[in-house]
């Protein structure tokens, strides 16, 4: 297994505030407080482990296997691309202002359909709740202008492969094509068949954030995972299971003395011997699935 890094620092407020849960922020701390500097690889692979073994065969990954859990944005940009900065900022910045008027009838729910015979109803969101899920900005600046909105469908990848789900159709001022928001809301997250390891219990093992991206063939995924200003990065290792795929993390190169409490968000591209298919891929210190998304931010993987 082979990681790849990126490092960046972290702007939003609610990935700062995942990092923080994850693996505790305060004020000036020093990098030997007994976590970093005192790593057990085989107490973390021991962790792993048991994260894989709980989940085999529970009621939980049964209940996974049936649920609808996007793995991918559920907001989509126009197939253009942004016309300028300011636009791209706008968005990021989630900077909406509607000039017409939004359906107010919609079908309670919607189907998603796997294309292989299997598929789920969901209830639907309505326009107006899907225009407030990335509209969520009304301050000076750059803004982008909805004109209307009509239901459609879109492809998503989501936890069970690609799927075919209804899709609100957002009409953009000076745009061809729509701003894409998906319209179905996804599964509550089964309860986890074992609990979150305790701070300590497992030396220097660390929660990986949050899923960045998989591979077109499968074989390689990229999440986030957060480290501190005093160490050289985050290590993301894998256990991986016929079921399920456990990412345990943890940092490299943690140095002595006192450090700042920055707190700095990095890319990390895990290899796996096979393509990820539809095992689940988990988190070895929150025993949880890895979420696509921040739970808060525009595209969360469920409820």
């Amino acid at each position: 297994m082979h990681t790849r890094t990126k490092r960046l620092v972290s702007m939003g407020l609610a990935p700062l505030l995942s990092a923080c849960l994850l693996v505790g922020c305060g004020n000036d701390q020093s990098a030997d407080d007994g976590r970093a500097n005192h790593q057990s690889p085989r107490e973390q692979e021991e962790r792993a482990r048991q994260v894989a073994d709980a989940w085999r065969g529970s009621a939980a990954a049964a209940a996974w296997s049936r649920g609808y859990y996007p793995m991918t944005d559920v907001v989509q940009k126009p197939e253009s691309g942004w016309h300028s900065t300011a636009d791209k900022q706008a968005y990021e910045m989630q900077n909406f202002v509607l000039h017409g008027n939004l359906p107010t009838s919609a079908p309670g729910h919607g189907k998603v359909d796997w294309g292989n015979g299997k598929t789920l109803t969901r209830p639907l969101w309505g326009a107006e709740k899907a225009y407030q899920s990335f509209a969520r900005n009304r301050s000076e600046g750059p803004r982008l202008t909805v004109t209307g909105a009509r239901l459609g469908t879109t492809t998503i990848m989501t936890s069970r492969g690609t799927a075919s789900v209804p899709t609100w159709l957002f009409t953009l001022e000076g745009y061809d094509t729509p701003l894409k928001r998906v319209a179905v809301a996804p599964s509550k997250l089964p309860r986890s068949p074992i609990g979150q390891a305790r701070q300590g219990s497992a030396d220097g093992l660390r929660g990986v954030a949050r899923l960045a991206g998989t591979a077109m063939d499968g074989r390689s995924i990229t999440v986030k995972a957060t480290h501190g200003a005093c160490d050289d990065g985050p290590v993301v290792k894998v256990l991986e299971t016929g079921e399920s795929v456990v990412l345990y993390a943890s940092v490299a190169g943690a140095r002595s003395g006192p450090c700042s409490s920055e707190m700095i968000q990095q890319s990390v591209e895990v290899q796996i011997r096979k393509p990820l298919g539809d095992r689940i891929l988990l988190d070895a210190l929150s025993g949880q699935p890895v979420p696509h998304g921040d739970p808060d931010g525009l595209s969360p993987s469920w409820a």
